[in-house]
């Protein structure tokens, strides 16, 4: 399956069928079924099978070549079959066909608004779907809420044939990644980005050149990610915030993201790019 099949939509079809994909959530964790290392989405028809009660938000995500995709809330039922399990996104990389996990971390996220737009943030009063978008509308003041989407920045930057990778807190052990950070009121992702690695590590970057984007449902991002060079600055890591950074030789690079994520695609296609380039 490639992502190009998959059609995203609003409105419900007049008639549902046994085929139908359903990414039913409990407490963020997708339901999914089981096939040795590997792993995938229910369809309507086993999900009935399976005696798991698709309650809550209900929604319909689009077309998925020849099969209708809808995501819902579930109580967990008490007892589920050997095969079949709730798993995290994060721990589905890797055994899950990555067009069905992007539509998963869509489905995640409209779950997620659904159940915390129900009543208005303004006067409080219950909300209703709106006819044709993805919104809900509070009748009394007119307040529309849609799913909330938070910007972040990612950047790579470049000294040479070194990289600078830094570590968060909460990374795996030995883990290495780009520098990223949340895009604030007022400032261009340009901006954010200068000051994100200035911030997180005493560096001066320049030259910034967009790479890609990717959708990032941990909670609601979008990661846009970028290349720069390194200008000035010793590395310095934020308390609190980065635990280790370095500059890394392409030939000697530490653990490194998940190839799923974008922060991988990055560092791999800026390596490939300096090899390419090399004298």
């Amino acid at each position: 399956m490639r992502m190009d099949t998959f059609v995203p939509g609003i409105t419900e079809p007049p008639q549902a069928s046994d085929s139908d994909l359903w990414f039913v959530f409990n407490a963020g964790r997708l339901l999914v079924i089981s096939e040795g290392e590997s792993a995938r989405v229910p369809s309507r028809g086993e999900l009935e099978e399976l005696g798991v009660a698709a309650a809550r938000c209900r929604h319909y995500l689009g077309r998925l070549g020849e099969r209708d995709c809808f995501t819902a809330a579930a109580e967990a039922p008490p007892e589920l079959a050997e095969h079949v399990e709730w798993q995290g996104l994060r721990r589905l990389f890797g055994r899950i066909d990555e067009t069905v996990l992007t539509i998963a971390g869509r489905a995640v996220q409209i779950i997620e608004w659904d159940d915390t737009h129900r009543y208005c943030g303004r006067c409080g009063s219950a909300t209703a779907l709106k006819q044709g978008e993805r919104a809900r509308v509070c009748p009394d003041c007119g307040l529309a809420g849609y799913p909330r989407l938070s910007p972040a920045v990612m950047g790579l930057v470049r000294r040479g044939r070194e990289l600078l990778l830094a570590r968060s807190p909460h990374f795996p052990e030995g883990m290495y990644s780009a520098l990223a950070g949340f895009v604030e009121p007022g400032e261009t992702l340009e901006q954010t980005l200068e000051r994100e690695v200035r911030e997180e590590v005493g560096v001066e970057i320049t030259n910034l050149r967009y790479f890609d984007s990717q959708p990032w449902p941990f909670p609601h991002s979008l990661m846009i990610a970028f290349v720069a060079d390194y200008v000035s600055g010793e590395i310095v890591p934020q308390p609190g915030e980065i635990e280790a950074a370095d500059w890394f030789g392409i030939d000697r690079l530490p653990r490194l993201p998940h190839p799923f994520s974008i922060a991988r695609r990055l560092i791999d296609e800026t390596v490939a790019s300096i090899v390419k380039t090399a004298p």
